[in-house]
């Protein structure tokens, strides 16, 4: 069956004034729209009949070329969405739990890692996506992705958050001025969704080591 675009889990102008919905709008309902009609298309073609029947996970671990520009798109975009929740003032939303533990392991500080990761997404060369992932080690680590990449095809590591660095995250509400779009993405992060992503981990290897 074709896949199908995820419901934002908030009203559409939820998430200003950081990101306005005129951007949700954008992003969303014609950029990230477009990666799932491409590869639905795709994989609709005779010559593509082996990935009909297989997970989006599987065919961005295991595709490349056309198929997995959409496919890793498609599944960026699902999982960048999910990294975000309102936050209606400009207050520092610092994280809790498991994460804020293993940032200050890794990191020292969330304000350390916090300069760092920002300075790869403001940095990063053209378009592309900045990561945070559990490494194989069991370390965090700042990671990028030109254009579509991403952990789960590179098999780096278990993604727990992901800044989306493309100009279409930011054109309409900062022009060309990505560091204004980071630092307004600081704002929305939802740090429960990292920690389940780090629960996920943590069932995973349990589930590995039971092997």
């Amino acid at each position: 069956a074709p896949f199908t675009l995820p419901n934002l889990r908030w009203d559409r102008g939820a998430l200003a004034p950081h990101i306005s919905a005129e951007t949700v709008d954008y992003h969303y309902g014609k950029h990230h729209a477009a990666y799932l009609n491409k590869l639905n298309a795709l994989l609709a073609l005779p010559e593509n009949a082996a990935w009909q029947n297989k997970t989006l996970e599987d065919i961005v671990i295991e595709s490349s070329g056309l198929i997995f520009n959409q496919a890793a798109q498609l599944w960026n975009h699902n999982f960048y969405w999910r990294g975000l929740k309102p936050n209606p003032n400009t207050v520092a939303n610092a994280p809790s739990g498991s994460i804020k533990d293993i940032i200050e392991r890794d990191y020292g500080s969330f304000d350390a890692f916090k300069e760092l990761f920002s300075a790869k997404a403001t940095g990063h060369f053209a378009s592309g996506w900045v990561w945070l992932i559990l490494g194989r080690d069991g370390k965090l680590a700042i990671t990028e992705g030109h254009d579509a990449a991403n952990p789960l095809h590179d098999r780096s590591g278990a993604p727990l958050l992901t800044c989306d660095v493309w100009e279409h995250a930011y054109y309409i509400d900062q022009r060309n001025a990505r560091p204004a779009y980071v630092a307004a993405w600081w704002n929305l992060v939802d740090w429960d969704f990292v920690n389940s992503n780090l629960v996920g981990c943590a069932s995973q290897d349990h589930h590995h080591k039971r092997e």
